[in-house]
Formats: C-alpha cells, structure tokens, sequence
C-alpha cells in the first residue's frame, strides 16, 4: 500500500465523530447515515479511501456477489424457520447415534434431513422414526442438552 493510504487509515480512529462525518463527506459526497457508531464510519471510509487509491470490486466479483444475493433472495424463508435453522449442523453434516444396539446415521440436507433413504423435515421426526417416541432431535443426537437421560 502507498505510505499515503497507510497514513490516512492509521489516522482515522483518532478521528471523532464529527471529523469521521466530514470525511464521508468528502470522500463519497454525500451525507453520512444518520446514527451509526464511529466504528461503523471507520470501516467504510477504509474501505473508500483504498477503494478510491487501488480500485474497488472486479466485475466478475460484482456478478459473483448478485447471483449469490438473488439465490439467497429466491430461497429465503419466514424469519421464524431461519432462528429455528441456525442452531442445526450444516448441510453435509452426518449425524451419528446408537440406539438398542443399533448404529443409526443421518445426513443433515439444506431442507431436512436424509434417513435410511427417506426425507424428513425436523430431526424430531427423525429421533420419533428411530425410537417410535416423540423426542427432541437434537437433544437425541446430542446437539443441546436435554432434561433426562436418553437411553
């Protein structure tokens, strides 16, 4: 990096807020957002200022990350299942239990989960074809603690 980029990015957290807000100002020409902390501004204006001296995304990078976003966009779900979502394995995940001698293994999908060659929605439902009880699934396959022992 040019000693002028490296200079200007040293200088910014000694900057205060007022400074920071004029420095938006000048270098993308138009006002700052309105009530974003000073770490907020310090970020974007390091990305500005090397964006302005070395050149910001290639256009394959830019095609890159629109696809991504509308994929994201065309899959997305309720906000509801997205928090129910974020404690489970990632996809590709194999989850592995014995249960009454038996080894029972499940591949965690993007949409479900893949059990002895069936679909299932919920690993509940999972643990319930395993066992023939209602149980929690990730309590069975030890992904959080449950209030009683499994067998």
């Amino acid at each position: 990096m040019s000693d002028t980029v490296l200079r200007q990015l040293a200088e910014l957290p000694a900057l205060s807020i007022g400074e920071l807000r004029g420095r938006w100002r000048s270098l993308y020409g138009t006002e700052p957002p309105g009530s974003y902390k000073s770490q907020y501004l310090i970020r974007r204006l390091a990305w500005r200022i090397q964006e302005l001296a070395f050149g910001g995304l290639s256009e394959g990078a830019k095609a890159t990350l629109k696809q991504v976003a509308d994929e994201d966009a065309a899959t997305a779900r309720r906000p509801s299942s997205r928090k129910r979502e974020m404690n489970l394995p990632v996809a590709g995940t194999r989850l592995i239990r014995d249960w009454n001698g038996e080894r029972h293994e499940v591949l965690v999908t993007r949409d479900g989960f893949d059990y002895q060659g069936r679909r299932y929605r919920s690993l509940s439902a999972v643990a319930k074809a395993i066992t023939g009880a209602h149980r929690s699934g990730p309590a069975f396959f030890g992904l959080k603690a449950s209030g009683k022992e499994t067998e």
